[in-house]
């Protein structure tokens, strides 16, 4: 398939990129920075950023897929889907945050008492980003959010997938690497499982 992946460049986007490109796909990596994409055959670095919808509009279209993997904070949810609309792109899917998830019936983890301060505003934006998804029925979207405890790390695959609640470990942990949550998110592309809806993975 042809990918096109707006945050190309970032800690997911990355991840995402080198495992499209294992498997075969290929991938417009879309930056304000494009010269840190990734070096590989199947992987094209593009110029673009989430303030000028109309250049993106251009810079997605033709493709299969659209991934969104930028900071909740650096756009909205209105912008990004109104982009992949105009592009007639089919398929969305948004690197998501797990401050959504649900750690008891109706509490999110963000509400908990040692969710980090400073992780509130990104995550709270990104809890506003899904529910506006969940009002699209137009396009086929899918938000994936990772594990509390979201992190550079080797592939070790294994991991589990959920819906709305925070996975955690036998100890009370609660994570996945970049690596494996790519593998996990092209598996969603390939296959999808969660039309319309939000999955988690973790260990």
């Amino acid at each position: 398939m042809k990918v096109a992946i707006i945050g190309g460049t970032g800690r997911a986007g990355t991840e995402i990129s080198a495992e499209l490109a294992r498997r075969g796909h290929r991938v417009t990596a879309i930056s304000r920075h494009p010269e840190k994409a990734i070096e590989d055959a199947q992987v094209t670095a593009v110029q673009g950023d989430v303030n000028d919808p109309a250049a993106l509009v251009e810079a997605i279209r033709g493709h299969d897929v659209v991934v969104s993997a930028v900071m909740f904070s650096d756009t909205d949810p209105e912008s990004l889907v109104g982009v992949v609309r105009d592009s007639g792109v089919p398929r969305y899917l948004v690197v998501g945050g797990a401050g959504s998830l649900e750690v008891a019936p109706g509490v999110p983890l963000i509400a908990t008492p040692d969710f980090p301060e400073v992780a509130k505003v990104e995550a709270g934006k990104g809890a506003v980003f899904l529910d506006y998804l969940r009002g699209v029925d137009d396009i086929d979207w899918t938000f994936l959010s990772p594990s509390a405890y979201f992190f550079v790390g080797d592939r070790k695959s294994g991991f589990r997938v959920g819906k709305d609640q925070l996975l955690v470990d036998g100890e009370g942990n609660s994570s996945i690497s970049y690596a494996d949550y790519a593998i996990a998110l092209v598996d969603e592309i390939e296959t999808p499982q969660h039309s319309r809806g939000r999955f988690t993975v973790g260990y």
